[in-house]
């Protein structure tokens, strides 16, 4: 513990932030750092506790407390305060593949299990462990590091996403020679398409998908496993294959009127504006645009607030956010205790856009849609929303009729896509994700595994990383009878 009286003395500072103002005129990152000194303060905050939960990862009460990767937050925080960012980033790397992702969109699980959260304000793990990574790279210390030695072994990673991207660094790193399957034009799977570029950049990703690649990794991107290329060919010509498509089925609507023009699921919608700025610097009729027009938003998660800050970008002429769900309150209740996962109200950089742009908070609570009305084009003119009680049952009376041009449905998913899994003859689970022994990656098809959403359903980026590590320690052990990871 670098300074035994830190959490004392320094109150918290997170980054700084543009206002909603000021950042809904472009689509780059509006948190600028800190200053060295000042995070060497944030990093002084740290309590080393007896028992970090911050780096737990335990299950309470149905929630996961701390962090799934096990991060090593007390020593990377002490490092930190005494200037030892490189020995920090050894350890913040022993864990964790992509730093430069979860700093930058993880919702901090290990911030709510912090002990300096029980009284006050917690440190800034996230933003700390995003310091770390960042000046790692501002100072060159992140250069291609292949490894000096091949087993021989071809592993095929279909799908880059987190998982699929963990994964493959991991393996890579054995040893094995990996290639990694996208199906689109750019690899990165959530990370590129999923994620606005204002939460992620993608230079970031770039940056780190280069520096695999100088290490080993082959990307082959517009291959559709499955669809260009058959599993007895990778199974042929590979000695295990991961599978980490995600869990891309999006949950739909069944109401009259959903084949009306206008509606898009959320995903497609986000991926759309971030291939035209990538390609077209978001030129008109390159991407469906929520200029000028009303926009209702079905869906109260963090991919709907992505919706609410893009849509407001385009410049939309107003949105608004359906939740089914009753507002949550602002504190916690007594039910539901520090170290659990915090059950509270959460504004995001959306909603607080929309508040500045159009004068109120976007959200409409235990409301959902029911019908949805064309104009004389067929496109979308109109929706019908109902109110909803405790029990999510439709109250009567409550109908309303609001005006909409674009509907997005931010809804969830139920898992990933049937194609790739029917290809390869997988078994799945009650939520259509496919199918494993408790606490195994391997499928029902020996040499095929799985990780990530595609295992344990739609879930977090850190989650990701997780599960595409762990599924690369028993595809090493398959192939080697033993694993060194």
């Amino acid at each position: 513990m670098g300074k035994p009286t830190g959490f004392l003395e320094y109150p918290r500072q997170g980054n700084p932030t543009q206002s909603p103002l000021e950042r809904v005129r472009h689509y780059q990152e509006f948190h600028p750092r800190l200053s060295y000194e000042e995070r060497r303060q944030q990093g002084a905050r740290c309590m080393a506790c007896g028992v970090p939960f911050c780096q737990s990862g335990a299950v309470l009460n149905g929630m996961v407390s701390g962090c799934p990767l096990h991060n090593l937050v007390p020593e990377w925080n002490d490092l930190i305060y005494t200037g030892h960012f490189e020995h920090a980033l050894a350890r913040l790397l022993k864990t964790n593949n992509f730093p430069e992702f979860t700093g930058r969109v993880c919702p901090a699980l290990c911030e709510a299990a912090c002990t300096c959260g029980l009284h006050g304000d917690p440190v800034t793990i996230r933003e700390n462990e995003l310091g770390i990574i960042e000046d790692a790279w501002e100072r060159g210390l992140m250069s291609p590091r292949p490894p000096q030695n091949r087993t021989g072994k071809r592993v095929a990673v279909v799908g880059s996403g987190p998982s699929g991207l963990a994964c493959a660094d991991q393996l890579n790193h054995r040893g094995h020679m990996v290639t990694v399957f996208e199906r689109e034009d750019r690899p990165g799977g959530l990370l590129m398409y999923g994620i606005p570029n204002m939460k992620l950049e993608k230079h970031v990703v770039l940056r780190r998908l280069e520096r695999m690649t100088a290490e080993g990794i082959v990307f082959r991107t517009s291959t559709d496993v499955g669809r260009d290329i058959a599993p007895e060919e990778l199974l042929r010509d590979y000695d295990a294959v991961v599978l980490c498509c995600g869990a891309a089925q999006p949950r739909d609507l069944s109401i009259p009127g959903r084949d009306v023009d206008g509606v898009w699921f959320a995903v497609d919608f986000l991926k759309e504006t971030t291939r035209s700025l990538l390609d077209h610097g978001l030129t008109e009729g390159t991407y469906p645009s929520a200029r000028g027009k009303q926009v209702i938003v079905v869906g109260g998660g963090d991919t709907g607030n992505d919706c609410v800050g893009t849509c407001i970008r385009h410049g939309c002429a107003g949105v608004i956010q359906l939740e089914m769900m009753p507002k949550a309150p602002e504190g916690r209740k007594e039910n539901n205790p520090w170290p659990e996962w915090p059950r509270v109200c959460k504004t995001d950089y959306g909603q607080e856009e929309a508040a500045a742009v159009f004068g109120r908070d976007p959200r409409m609570y235990q409301t959902t849609v029911t019908e949805l009305f064309a104009d004389e084009n067929g496109a979308l003119q109109a929706v019908k929303t109902v109110q909803l009680d405790k029990k999510l049952q439709q109250v009567p009376g409550t109908e309303e009729t609001l005006e909409c041009q674009l509907l997005l449905i931010a809804a969830g998913f139920l898992g990933p896509q049937a194609y790739v899994p029917e290809a390869f003859g997988l078994e799945l689970t009650p939520r259509s994700c496919v199918k494993t022994r408790d606490g195994s990656y391997q499928t029902n098809v020996p040499g095929v595994f799985t990780a990530g959403d595609m295992r344990r359903g739609q879930s977090l980026v850190v989650w990701a990383i997780q599960e595409g590590r762990s599924a690369a320690h028993e595809v090493d052990a398959y192939l080697m009878g033993y694993a060194n990871q």
